[in-house]
């Protein structure tokens, strides 16, 4: 089968099987990885901008430890912004074919440093360099109350070139060395505002055990995976035969990946770190290092290990099929704006990770071309969540900055008091609930196509998985709705509810800035998808080795159209825009033409004596969620307490009532709080295990080594 998406504007793009290459196509021209595109030592636009990212990155470090506090926000910000721009030029020279690698062997003990750049790195480089550059020059007006301190300002840059480092490893040491710097410099940062709130030190505890466990686990699948191989260069792995333990490799890995994706049941750090951290860092860990986690899945699964059987994608599937719909719901029910932009990034990296385990469920069933595109379709989603997280979290941090809390049902009234924000916030929100025309829309409607044309194929285990995946997307699409109406409409719309919201103010330019550009890059990604279909099939093609014709065509209309070869499916984004545009604009209009009439007969109308309307007769969160808490009432288990004062002159009277309500995190409450329980049990035992007895320790280590030495001689 042939699946072609193809854009009206410079994009036509072909997803052919192998046996279908065209002439001329080939791994060398296409810059794909693997065995078939040999080693390319180039220094063009590629490996410039990236070195040139790096460095810049360490200059804004070097800036942050040796200006004075006044300029440190401003120089290390713009350092760290032109970087990201660098590591974007980088990224999307890789992507459009300019490979690039290096070796650098006296950087690090043994292997040395490697470093490569292919089309699947520089998605990712890039992405992340576009977050860097929004939450960089956001920074500036953001840390200079009370976060201009040298260690938080050197840390931020050294995070970028952490992950900028991540997707240009090439072999398992350097990989490694990358991936625990993004670890260390991202606790520092969420830690950074410890000595405010109790709360940050237990999410820097949750956050560091959970991503050193995660990165436990992939040490060891890939440190196996290297001496199966007899090496550690990535394209030494790739011309090995898939070793006989591939299947504990991957589990591994996969555990510890996507620990750092946010993937439930390993996702308990995620809603604690991030809403505890400072708002750019929230940004830049919602929406550039969880991709790392789905970079790595990608990587090591589909790439490294040449995709393995059909039940690995089955359980990706699944596990991003359980976190898209978990964590919608308890995105839906929560009332802490930032604790709900970080469920709601653990169930859109769960859509990614339907995408691609669908993508490797395809490619083992033979299916290469429905395998690249929903591939493309899971990167495209990566893109646009990157772009429209940013700008949410980034919102949610104005808020913050203007009010003083997170809570949604002290908010309200913002509307007047921070015109700018909201409408940035509104626009952040239309994306995330995937309706047109924001940009989630495009890639999970091309998310849903890869999964529903996949069923004339057949196979009863394709006919079973593909519509339950296709329930889920849909399903979380219409939570993601109410959710994000209830974000903005409850916490932005109405009469402020708290002092905070009364007294909000607008941002300075330097915020503003940060969420112009992310909301730029939302209406871009919305009206132009089909302008990184080339590149993101440059990717998958990479990854599957099909091979991926690019050419161009424009129409008298100018549309952009995405069509899909052989399916009777097209959507034009650009038009569904201008239609909805007209349409509100016509609504607008009439409502205002009533309003106007009945404005004039209001003061003729009776009140029923209830008076004008107060912040107390709105909407808060809490009460928005409740027909949907008591709707999924066996999944999230919600908790309620009315707590009722009575006067001091008499019980019978009451002075006031108060309605708690709570929904606790069901998986941590079944899976960790027994753990932690048995952890402490077992320190409580521990101390009367050392009760100062010299024999009792020598006994302790005359057992240890018998043991040892049994376990030997067994095994050998």
């Amino acid at each position: 089968m042939t699946g072609t998406i193809t854009g009206a504007i410079d994009a036509v793009v072909r997803i052919d099987a192998p046996d279908l290459a065209l002439p001329g196509s080939g791994a060398a021209r296409l810059g794909l990885t693997g065995s078939a595109a040999p080693a390319l030592a180039t220094t063009g636009v590629t490996g410039a901008a990236f070195v040139l990212a790096l460095a810049l990155c360490l200059a804004a470090a070097l800036a942050a430890l040796g200006l004075p506090r006044r300029a440190r926000p401003a120089a290390a910000g713009v350092l760290t912004a032109v970087a990201g721009a660098a590591a974007i030029v980088s990224g999307v020279s890789a992507v459009t074919g300019e490979r690039w690698s290096a070796w650098l062997p006296d950087l690090l003990p043994l292997f040395g440093v490697r470093l490569a750049l292919d089309p699947l790195g520089g998605v990712f480089l890039a992405v992340t360099g576009a977050v860097a550059v929004c939450a960089a020059i956001y920074g500036i007006g953001y840390t200079r109350h009370g976060l201009s301190g040298r260690g938080v300002q050197a840390a931020l840059p050294l995070f970028v070139a952490a992950m900028l480092l991540v997707p240009a490893a090439a072999s398992v040491s350097t990989f490694l060395v990358a991936w625990e710097l993004m670890a260390i410099t991202s606790l520092l940062l969420v830690v950074a505002e410890h000595h405010r709130r109790a709360a940050v030190g237990e999410a820097g505890v949750w956050y560091a055990v959970m991503t050193h466990l995660g990165f436990a686990v992939i040490l060891a699948g890939l440190a196996a995976l290297a001496a199966m191989a007899g090496g550690d260069a990535f394209d030494h792995i790739r011309d090995a035969t898939p070793p006989p333990a591939a299947t504990l490799v991957f589990l591994a890995t996969f555990a510890g990946f996507a620990a750092k994706a946010g993937i439930v049941p390993l996702h308990v750090w995620l809603p604690r770190a991030h809403p505890e951290a400072p708002s750019q860092v929230s940004a830049l860990m919602s929406a550039a290092m969880v991709n790392m986690g789905v970079y790595g899945i990608v990587r090591v699964g589909l790439d490294l290990l040449g995709g393995g059987p059909a039940w690995w994608w089955l359980l990706v599937l699944g596990a991003g099929a359980l976190s898209a719909l978990y964590g919608i719901l308890q995105a839906a029910v929560a009332s802490d704006v930032k604790r709900l932009l970080g469920h709601s990034t653990t169930e859109n990296m769960g859509l990614v990770l339907i995408g691609v385990g669908a993508a490797g469920f395809f490619a083992a069933s033979g299916s290469r071309a429905l395998a690249a595109l929903a591939l493309v379709a899971a990167l495209l989603h990566v893109i646009n969540h990157a772009a429209f997280k940013t700008l949410l979290f980034l919102a949610a941090g104005s808020v913050l900055h203007a009010t003083g809390t997170r809570d949604l049902d002290a908010l309200g009234g913002l509307r007047e008091r921070m015109p700018y924000t909201t409408g940035l916030f509104a626009l952040g929100a239309l994306a995330a609930s995937a309706l047109p025309p924001g940009n989630g829309f495009v890639s999970e409607w091309l998310l849903l196509q890869s999964l529903v044309n996949s069923l004339p194929e057949g196979g009863v285990t394709r006919a079973v998985t593909m519509p339950l995946a296709v329930g889920v997307i849909a399903l979380s699409a219409g939570l993601a709705i109410a959710t994000f109406v209830k974000a903005f409409g409850v916490g932005f719309l109405a009469r402020p509810r708290g002092d905070g919201a009364a007294k909000a103010h607008e941002s300075p330019p330097t915020m503003l800035g940060g969420m112009l550009l992310a909301g730029a890059a939302c209406v871009a990604l919305a009206l132009g998808p089909t302008l990184l279909l080339p590149g993101l099939s440059q990717a998958a093609g990479g990854v599957f080795g099909a091979p991926a014709t690019v050419g161009g065509e424009v129409t008298a209309a100018e549309e952009v159209t995405l069509r899909l070869n052989g399916i009777a499916s097209t959507i034009s984004p650009l038009l569904i825009t201008a239609w909805l545009v007209a349409g509100v604009v016509l609504v607008l209009a009439l409502l205002r033409a009533f309003a106007a009439r009945r404005a004039r007969r209001a003061a003729r109308l009776w009140d029923c004596g209830a008076g004008p309307m107060t912040a107390r007769m709105e909407y808060t969160a809490t009460s928005f969620a409740e027909p949907l808490g008591r709707v999924f009432d066996d999944v999230l288990e919600p908790e309620s307490d009315i707590d009722v004062t009575p006067l001091k002159e008499s019980a019978y009277l009451v002075e006031r009532v108060r309605f708690h309500a709570r929904v606790p995190d069901r998986v941590e409450r079944r899976l960790y709080e027994p753990v932690l329980a048995a952890v402490a049990a077992v320190g409580r035992a521990a101390p009367r295990l050392a009760n100062g007895s010299v024999h009792r320790y020598l006994a302790y280590g005359f057992y240890a080594l018998t043991g040892t030495l049994i376990l030997l001689a067994v095994l050998t």
